[in-house]
């Protein structure tokens, strides 16, 4: 039998999906499926160390520009790379270029680490996702090409029904919930070849529908609280990222502390910030 592979150190990079928005702690900084992952392989090895360079509301130049040399320099055993679909996103895109972008991206990061890992991100089941599906589809395919072409591993989330549940969704349909980073951290997790802690393509069970006052009122509040915000941001250039360090810019050692609900943990030196 092959022995699982041992990392001893993992930079992730990305926006806020990497940057582990909307799972959020007591203290109102923000978990994800990174540190969960973190602090899985740093139950493994002693002397793990571990950087997250995301930062939300990032497009794929800026990962590129800003994220790319720093994570390569590290020279770490494992790294992820997540970005683009903030791009896709937007009602003009060039999807071309945005695959421009990532291979310039892999090209940079394959050569410097042991294990390159991409994903196909998830994308909550309704209308944002139908409307947008070729432009996701067209930079996943590019995606799959970019890890056979580069020896880098793939994690299909997109291809997973259940991350497309609304319930696994927080409520700015945006981002993952706990639950649904904690089914993230486990398919990376069985994707490098390590053994299965849970079955995370499992089905929720059966949702209880909810009436049409219910589904209003959590359409108003979803406009008011996020849409808008949104809209106001894209209509002055802004980001939600603007003037936000990186999560944890520095590869630095990643113990243990506490135990966290689901399949991760806690873990000393978190910096996350709501």
């Amino acid at each position: 039998m092959q022995t699982p592979a041992t990392f001893t150190s993992f930079v992730a990079i990305g926006d806020s999906f990497t940057e582990g928005m909307s799972d959020v702690l007591p203290d109102g900084s923000y978990r994800g499926w990174a540190d969960l992952l973190a602090a899985r392989l740093a139950a493994r090895h002693p002397d793990f160390r571990y950087a997250n360079l995301a930062v939300r509301g990032k497009l794929i130049r800026q990962i590129a520009e800003d994220q790319v040399d720093t994570a390569a320099a590290m020279r770490a055993d494992l790294v992820t790379l997540v970005g683009g679909l903030n791009d896709v996103l937007r009602p003009k895109c060039d999807v071309d270029a945005v695959c421009a972008q990532l291979e310039s991206a892999v090209e940079r990061l394959a050569p410097s680490c042991g294990r390159l890992v991409l994903m196909r991100s998830p994308a909550r089941r309704g209308p944002v996702a139908t409307r947008f599906a070729p432009r996701m589809e067209q930079l996943f395919t590019f995606i799959d090409d970019l890890g056979r072409r580069h020896g880098a591993l793939v994690v299909d989330l997109y291809g997973a029904e259940v991350l497309g549940d609304p319930r696994l969704w927080a409520d700015d349909r945006l981002h993952l919930t706990a639950g649904g980073h904690e089914r993230v951290a486990e398919a990376i997790w069985q994707r490098l070849g390590l053994p299965a802690e849970s079955e995370w393509t499992l089905p929720l069970p059966p949702a209880v529908p909810l009436g049409w006052a219910a589904r209003r009122t959590a359409d108003v509040r979803f406009t008011r609280e996020h849409l808008l915000p949104w809209i106001g941001r894209r209509l002055t250039g802004r980001s939600s990222g603007d003037g936000r360090p990186a999560k944890r810019p520095e590869l630095l050692p990643y113990s243990i502390t506490a135990p966290a609900s689901g399949t991760g943990a806690t873990a000393a030196g978190t910096t996350a910030e709501a």
